[in-house]
């Protein structure tokens, strides 16, 4: 079985999806033979470069709400995802350009590390407030989960893996996909949000055949 999850890197419901998924794997009867693939999604394809702002200050503007508005909506998905074992700092945290932290993970995955890269980048920017679109942090971070730094940054300068980040979010729009976590279980079955353990568990099972009566 194949599940692809469209993600963006400093989405906080794509890193509460990514812990929900791993909860249902964990309860899944045939887990062994499921294959995860991370899909590349931009949120915001516009923001700039290095224009790092407080998340707090990104939402206020987005949605016309008040700081303290925003800082609540915050807070209660800081929250859900206490629920999962995750401790936001999204007071910390900043907005970012993830194209590049995409590429990055194109990379990992062809060393067979996609999901350490992704779960890495999605902790930097949500939990320590790391800005996820500065070559050097981002060369750190790849070297965080085993990547050789030279490998990663000859990735980020010379531009490499931005086809496959084009061609992932151009199929997330075949798709109809706007909005993310999405995830696809071998393009038969499909669900949008950061869905709940038992809901994702359901769509698993219901697309495994070998469980049909």
């Amino acid at each position: 079985m194949k599940v692809e999850v469209w993600s963006d890197l400093v989405c906080p419901w794509c890193y509460i999806g990514k812990r929900r998924l791993e909860h249902a794997l964990a309860r899944y009867e045939h887990a062994a033979d499921v294959e995860v693939i991370w899909r590349s999604f931009q949120l915001d394809p516009t923001q700039l470069r290095g224009e790092n702002i407080p998340t707090f200050e990104m939402l206020s503007r987005k949605h016309g709400v008040t700081a303290t508005q925003a800082k609540a909506m915050n807070d209660r998905v800081t929250d859900l995802a206490a629920a999962e074992g995750l401790a936001y700092r999204l007071d910390k945290a900043v907005t970012a350009n993830t194209f590049d932290a995409q590429r990055l993970t194109h990379l990992a995955g062809a060393h067979h590390l996609g999901d350490a890269m992704h779960e890495r980048l999605l902790r930097a920017a949500l939990i320590e407030g790391e800005p996820i679109d500065d070559i050097e942090v981002l060369v750190r971070l790849a070297v965080d989960v085993g990547l050789p730094a030279e490998a990663a940054r000859y990735t980020l300068e010379a531009g490499e893996f931005a086809d496959q980040v084009h061609e992932d979010i151009s199929q997330a729009r075949a798709l109809g996909v706007n909005g993310v976590p999405f995830y696809v279980v071998d393009r038969a079955f499909g669900m949008s949000g950061a869905q709940s353990v038992d809901t994702i568990l359901d769509v698993l099972r219901r697309a495994d055949t070998s469980l049909a009566p």
